[in-house]
């Protein structure tokens, strides 16, 4: 990683209140786009620029509420685009593909511990507990510091339930499970019901740069 890459990676952008973010490449684009997002009521879940199929820059956000449709994916894509154009952090040409964190997302903010409590998990910690850094359980509730967590498949002796600090997450997102999908319908469907919305359309967005 170069000098450059080191200082985006540690100067994160004002309003980008995420635990977990980008490094490098990836880094630029999040400080090129977060504060276009902001302005316009979205907020940045992930970068990911991925070699497949040619270069694919995937950029996952939400609204506040957590919502995501349609129409947002492709307002936020004329948003940002331009701004891209002009920085062009990534120096050639590649696909610009806006979505939601999908159902399985990405946990990245406090918040995130706190809508989505009681619900399966993958954590990846950065430092070790109990020998390990990967784990999969139950999401039990976020607070101020860190969040409880119930961890499957523990040595005997060890304790199931621990606090795990937000500075020692390298990965956190939810698993997808039937439970998680009833719920995140349930949520969509109160969220477009509040917002006057209907429609039942898959919730991403792609253009081409």
């Amino acid at each position: 990683m170069n000098e450059e890459s080191q200082t985006v990676a540690a100067t994160p952008d004002a309003g980008d209140d995420r635990l977990i973010r980008e490094t490098g490449m990836e880094a630029r684009v999040a400080s090129i786009i977060i504060p276009v997002m902001n302005s316009i009521g979205f907020k940045l879940v992930r970068v990911h620029l991925s070699g497949q199929n040619g270069y694919t820059l995937q950029i996952m956000a939400e609204r506040g509420d957590g919502s995501m449709s349609v129409d947002d994916c492709e307002q936020l894509s004329k948003a940002i685009s331009p701004v891209l154009d002009v920085e062009d952090p990534i120096g050639r040409a590649y696909h610009l593909e806006i979505s939601s964190p999908g159902i399985d997302r990405q946990l990245v903010r406090k918040s995130d511990f706190t809508r989505w409590g009681g619900y399966s998990m993958k954590l990846e910690t950065n430092v070790l507990i109990n020998g390990k850094k990967r784990f999969k359980g139950k999401l039990v509730e976020g607070d101020d510091d860190g969040f409880n967590f119930v961890a499957d498949n523990i040595a005997y002796g060890e304790q199931p339930r621990m606090h795990v600090a937000y500075d020692n997450i390298a990965d956190a997102r939810l698993i997808l499970t039937d439970e998680l999908i009833r719920e995140a319908l349930k949520r969509d469907k109160a969220l477009r019901e509040a917002q006057g919305e209907s429609e039942n359309d898959e919730i991403s967005g792609e253009t081409a740069n």
